[in-house]
């Protein structure tokens, strides 16, 4: 059965249910060989998308959101009164590939750097040998051309993928996969910074900050460049909005007592 969706948080809805069931879903789809895609939503998807209208659509025209990030549970239990278990990508990504090891489904991996692909390969035929990995593809660094886009629709249909790992990073790789979703036949699953750290590339926070909702720290304090401007700003900014909407939600609740 398919997981359901919250209403509207901030920016958009998100999945709600056991990071089980969500699994599952995930699983089941891919097995029925049905089209869909699915978003690993944390802080900075949902900024973006309170600023951009058709990223919005995008991920609210999504199967399934999955709350990765600790904040976007909090933001559940605050504004909407659900308590949500997190969904993490880099949980996620692992536990899917397992699982589709042991089925027989079919993976491919889009995005990412030709190294990092190769990487992936070595690391999946040494962990998980009975998976089968239909196809990987590395694309250019400019967006595709129409020709383009069909020619991977091509690749990965023809490959019998029923899983398809899309390796962007957001927003890029929402905004594909919404593009793609009428044509190809398989769940896309936008896991963007997990596979670095499922295959050894890059280290995942410990455990501790994990549960207090710090590992965006701990990422920051690994790419301080790259990554000091996107959490000064997106954290900040979410702070804003969920307090903005707390109120907003408060005071809307008053008035209707009053009535």
């Amino acid at each position: 059965m398919a997981v359901k969706k919250s209403d509207i948080l901030v920016s958009f809805p998100v999945s709600v249910g056991s990071y089980k069931d969500m699994l599952q879903d995930i699983i089941d789809r891919s097995l029925a060989g049905a089209p869909a895609s699915v978003c690993i939503a944390n802080v900075h998807m949902m900024v973006t998308a309170y600023h951009d209208h058709q990223f919005a659509t995008v991920v609210k025209t999504a199967d399934v959101v999955t709350p990765d990030g600790l904040p976007l549970t909090w933001a559940m239990r605050l504004l909407l009164g659900i308590r949500q278990e997190r969904v993490a990508g880099m949980d996620l990504l692992p536990d899917i590939i397992r699982i589709a090891a042991t089925s027989g489904i079919p993976v491919f991996f889009y995005g990412a750097t030709d190294d990092i692909l190769h990487t992936t390969c070595r690391y999946l035929n040494t962990h998980y040998p009975g998976l089968a990995i239909a196809g990987i593809y590395s694309p250019p660094f400019r967006p595709l051309s129409l020709d383009e886009e069909s020619e991977v629709a091509n690749l990965i249909n023809k490959s019998g993928a029923r899983l398809v790992f899309v390796v962007l990073g957001c927003p890029k790789q929402e905004k594909w996969m919404g593009s793609m979703k009428d044509k190809i036949n398989a769940v896309m699953v936008g896991v963007g910074g997990a596979l670095p750290v499922m295959v050894g590339i890059q280290k995942r926070a410990p455990r501790w900050m994990q549960k207090s909702g710090l590992e965006w720290f701990y990422r920051l304090c690994q790419e301080p460049k790259r990554l000091f401007k996107r959490y000064a700003i997106t954290n900040l900014l979410f702070i804003y909005l969920v307090t903005k909407e707390f109120i907003r939600v408060k005071i809307m609740r008053q008035n209707t007592a009053f009535q």
